[in-house]
Formats: structure tokens, sequence, C-alpha cells
């Protein structure tokens, strides 16, 4: 069974049709018990920093979380979700993430011509192949809309990155941890390719 964590802050629907889409059940639960049972677990996220810890706090879900990646079962952040992994973000202020990757998540500072949120379609460009990448092309576009990124301390886990004015990590992969800023379940067929890679994990 793959959980996704409703913490009320995410695109909690469209991620479970893109793991139906694929053949695979998927359930959207704030139940921390559900969180322990699943098989893999999803966190996904839209919205600010602060207010997600602070849901995740209130759910009881942030123990859930951390037992889930500690246990070793395949864990799948997206977009906010791949933030609150980290130590710390200077979204609106400084705010303490989850801690599980050492490292901070910061706003673009871009010239003029480059608008933020970096919102659209763009490259992955692959630094190691993360098994959820399978099949998945050098190039390939995936979708994106975030006005904030993460800056791993350790550049080992970075496993793709894309290019918006300078390069930055657009996913990471630690042993079963796999996080990514772009919405694979947005990304059409090479993003359902991605969630299904997962899922057989």
């Amino acid at each position: 069974m793959i959980a996704i964590i409703d913490y009320g802050m995410g695109n909690l629907r469209s991620v479970q049709k893109g793991f139906e889409h694929v053949g695979h059940e998927a359930i959207v639960t704030s139940d921390p018990a559900e969180v322990d049972r699943a098989d893999k677990v999803v966190l996904p996220g839209v919205g600010a920093f602060e207010d997600a810890i602070a849901e995740l706090k209130r759910q009881k879900m942030v123990d859930p979380v951390l037992r889930a990646i500690e246990s070793g079962k395949p864990f799948l952040g997206i977009c906010l979700g791949l933030h609150l992994l980290f130590d710390e973000s200077f979204e609106n202020g400084r705010h303490e993430g989850l801690g599980v990757l050492r490292g901070k998540v910061v706003r673009f500072e871009l010239p003029d011509e480059y608008t933020v949120p970096h919102m659209g379609w763009n490259q992955l460009l692959i630094r190691r192949r993360a098994p959820v990448l399978a099949g998945i092309e050098e190039g390939t576009q995936v979708y994106f809309v975030h006005s904030y990124y993460v800056v791993p301390d350790d550049p080992s886990v970075v496993a793709t990155e894309t290019d918006y004015h300078e390069p930055f990590c657009s996913m990471i992969w630690r042993d079963n941890i796999f996080a990514t800023q772009f919405h694979p379940e947005k990304s059409q067929a090479e993003g359902l390719k991605m969630l299904k890679n997962f899922a057989v994990l």
C-alpha cells in the first residue's frame, strides 16, 4: 500500500490519480497508524514551509514520517515535501525542517529577465541515476512551480539538476529517500513513469 500523507497542504488527489493511472492503489491519509502500515510513503506539498511544519506537528505526523524513512521503506517527497526534509528554510524568515538531510532551502535570486516563481517545463540533467529515473532520458522535460530550492550540504545526494540561470538541485536520492522539486504527477507520461518506478520498488 502507498500512503499519501494529508496534512492539508498538497495536490493530494492528483498524486493519487497519478498512481492509479499506472495501476497502483494509493490512499490519502492523515492517520499516523495508516502511514506506519504502508509499504511506501509519499509526502507531497504546496504552500509555505512554516505552515507545513506546523501542520505536520499539529497532526502528529512528524514521527510517522521519520519512522517511515528510518525503517527503509521507499519514501517520496514532492515539491514542498522535498523542502521539509532539510534542516532549515529561509522562506519568510528562518524555520527548522525535519533535519533528515543536511542543508537549507533558499529563494531564487535571479537577474530581472528571470521570473520568480520558476514555473513551467524545464529539463532534467541527470547526475546520479536513481531507481525512480529508470527509462528517463537526459533532458526530459518536467513541470515546476516554485520560488525556493534546496541546497544540500552533501552534493552526493543530488540525483538531478535543472538550469534556471544557474543549475539548482531538482531531485535528491539517498538510500530509500527520493524527493523531487518538480511535480511528477503534472509531468505527463515521463512523470507517470517515475511514479510507476517508485510504486514497484
